[in-house]
């Protein structure tokens, strides 16, 4: 039978504390490897396991449900080597994303993450405003963002498109990489350290299978060329999946990402264009929108050209983007608030009949 060692997972003193504050003997400890809609790969002691949601924990109920890399509560049943889920452990971070489409509600992407590599290609994929936009996901979520520039043996210039991704993100460090051929990966020896759980994230294509692949040293993931039509990837990796490496870390690999909404990061926006909130505070009016209003000092900024338009641009969208998704939460909230007044004044009702 394989066992595993929780210590190699990230298990650690004050995660063993909590636990056993949290819940009684015999329930064991165990993370969430990956998620198959309602069944649940675990990673316990015993080894990995097949589990399902006790009653109290389905989403039926309200609950919020387990995502990969929580840490989670188990009773075991040996037998047949599957388990039943009863807590999640307080997360410490949750890389989250809105839903995709029209539905307001938030997806954990992945829990508990301490890095984030945000992989981008050099080729077509490249995009310092979908670097602004990953970067405000990682700051709102408190998790150290790393940016990787794969596929640098197809791309002549990467040195000038390293300085184009330190321009939007000053202080983040910004590598640049060849999985495929191995070329630049010593670079991420100094992340990769034991107990220390990274994610990917990347659109389909950008070559984060190859890359676990990579480092992992074996094939444990399948991998595709992107599509020459139109230079677009094809989804490889279809769950995300925790991955430990040699080295020692934890990785999350993420399915291609076609479309990333961020979910309620208004202080990942400000972190991640700090100059536009420095410039607001010389704008004449404090409660100055930066679209309309006279002497305001970042459309000052704009028109000097000590502000970039296409960085003004990228801010404005996601502001926008955010002061929508406020609405629609707010919006939300009192729906369900008036539902839940309308089933406790029912229940009133029929005791009093």
């Amino acid at each position: 039978m394989n066992t595993t060692n929780l210590e190699s997972l990230g298990w650690n003193p004050v995660l063993a504390e909590s636990f056993s504050r949290l819940w009684p003997s015999g329930l064991t400890p165990a993370r969430i490897s990956s998620v198959h809609g309602s069944a649940y790969d675990v990673l316990s002691p015993s080894g990995r396991l097949l589990a399902e949601l006790a009653g109290k924990l389905r989403p039926s109920d309200g609950a919020e449900r387990p995502a990969t890399g929580d840490w989670v509560a188990l009773a075991e049943r040996a037998e047949d080597r599957r388990a039943t889920i009863h807590g999640i452990l307080p997360r410490r971070t949750k890389l989250s994303r809105k839903v995709a489409g029209a539905t307001t509600q938030e997806q954990v992407v992945a829990a508990n993450v301490d890095l984030l590599f945000m992989v981008m290609a050099l080729d077509d994929d490249f995009s310092p405003r979908r670097a602004e936009r990953y970067l405000s996901i990682a700051w709102e979520a408190g998790i150290q963002p790393v940016i990787l520039l794969n596929k640098s043996d197809g791309c002549d210039d990467f040195a000038e498109r390293i300085l184009e991704i330190e321009a939007v993100a000053p202080g983040v460090p910004v590598l640049a990489l060849s999985a495929r051929t191995g070329s630049g990966i010593e670079q991420l020896a100094t992340y990769l350290t034991p107990g220390r759980t990274v994610a990917l994230l990347g659109s389909s294509g950008v070559g984060k299978s190859t890359l676990v692949n990579r480092l992992s040293g074996s094939e444990l993931l399948e991998t595709r060329p992107v599509r020459e039509c139109d230079g677009k990837g094809r989804h490889t990796t279809t769950h995300r999946e925790l991955v430990p490496l040699p080295q020692g870390a934890i990785l999350i690999d993420n399915p291609g990402l076609r479309e990333l909404q961020l979910w309620e990061a208004p202080a990942g926006v400000a972190a991640t264009f700090h100059e536009i909130g420095e410039l607001a505070s010389g704008c004449q009016f404090r409660d100055c929108t930066h679209r309309h209003e006279p002497g305001c000092a970042v459309k000052g900024a704009v028109e000097t050209g000590e502000l970039s338009a296409e960085r003004f641009r990228s801010w404005q969208k996601l502001d926008r983007e955010q002061a929508y998704l406020s609405r629609r939460v707010d919006q939300r909230a009192r729906l369900e608030e008036k539902r839940r007044w309308r089933t406790i004044s029912k229940a009133i009702r029929r005791m009093q009949s």
